[in-house]
Order: C-alpha cells, then sequence, then structure tokens
C-alpha cells in the first residue's frame, strides 16, 4: 500500500504545482471549455496566494516518496474547511491516492466539523468519489457554462470529544 504524505507547499513550489495542475485539469479543460474557473486556466499568482492562505494552504501529496499531485485546504469559518483543488498527476491517478489523501487531511485537520468541496456534476468519477467518502450533495449548485455545472457536497465530522 502506498504510503501518503501531504506536505505542506512553500512560495518556490508554485512553478511546479501550477504545471501539476494544468496536466490534471487539462482534460477536463478540453472537454467543458471552461475558460474562466478551471484549474487548468489558473494563472501563477492564483496559484501563490493558495499557498500563503494562513489558514490552511496548498498541500503537496506524496505518494511513496514521489510529489503526486496536490490539495487546497482553506478554513473557512471555525471548524469549517474547504477543499478545492485537489488533483492528482495523469500518471498517477486511478491508483486510489485522492481518496487516502483526503483522509490523511482529514486527520491533520483534526478540529475540522464540516469539510466542503465543489465538482463538476457531469465527472461522475469524481462524485462517486466524494460520496464514497461520506460527502453528501447540497442543494447548490452553479452553472460554468452550457456543458459544465458546479455541484456542492459537504461532509459532517464526528469529533473526537462528541463520541
Amino acid at each position: 500500500m502506498l504510503e501518503i504524505l501531504l506536505i505542506k507547499s512553500v512560495p518556490t513550489d508554485a512553478n511546479d504545482l501550477l504545471a501539476m495542475q494544468k496536466a490534471a485539469f487539462k482534460p477536463l479543460l478540453e472537454k467543458y471549455k471552461d475558460y474562466e474557473t478551471s484549474p487548468a486556466a489558473e494563472t501563477i499568482e492564483r496559484v501563490q496566494t493558495r499557498i500563503a492562505i494562513p489558514s490552511g494552504g496548498f498541500f503537496k501529496i506524496i505518494a511513496d516518496e514521489k510529489w503526486v499531485g496536490a490539495m487546497c485546504i482553506q478554513q473557512e469559518k471555525g471548524k469549517v474547511y474547504w477543499i478545492g483543488p485537489i488533483f492528482i498527476h495523469p500518471d498517477y491517478q486511478g491508483k486510489g491516492i485522492a481518496q487516502r489523501a483526503m483522509a490523511v487531511a482529514e486527520q491533520f485537520f483534526a478540529d475540522a466539523a464540516v469539510w466542503k468541496l465543489a465538482t463538476l456534476l457531469e465527472e461522475q468519477g469524481n462524485r462517486y468519489l466524494y460520496e464514497k467518502m461520506g460527502y453528501v450533495r447540497t442543494d447548490r449548485c452553479k452553472p460554468i457554462n452550457d456543458k459544465a455545472t458546479l455541484v456542492y457536497y459537504e461532509k459532517a465530522v464526528l469529533l473526537k470529544n462528541e463520541e
């Protein structure tokens, strides 16, 4: 079984992060033509801003000592955390890494009571992953264009002192 670690990104990671993010999201950009909000169309400045988030940040996903992806985690308010984007380089997709990385994030941010994220309605594989992990689709959705719609998910977590 792969060993999965999350390591907080630093400013010097920005160019590599952006390159990996673009590689991971390029197929979705081409499929849905979302040039406004797709992570594949983001700027280096946006990645730098995410790295610098004081209540979270961009975390490199390391699988067996190889940097294979990343996830941005931000504390919204109180014990509510937002994940997004999360991505795995195409060479490493389909190996359960994203699921394991999300589980590691939940342990790392053990004070979280609620996790939130958004994904494309049209991407059944992503929705299946999140639902398998206990995320529940909310009523909130946001059309991006005539090809794609964002849907929002939440996961309530039982905190240790509530058990």
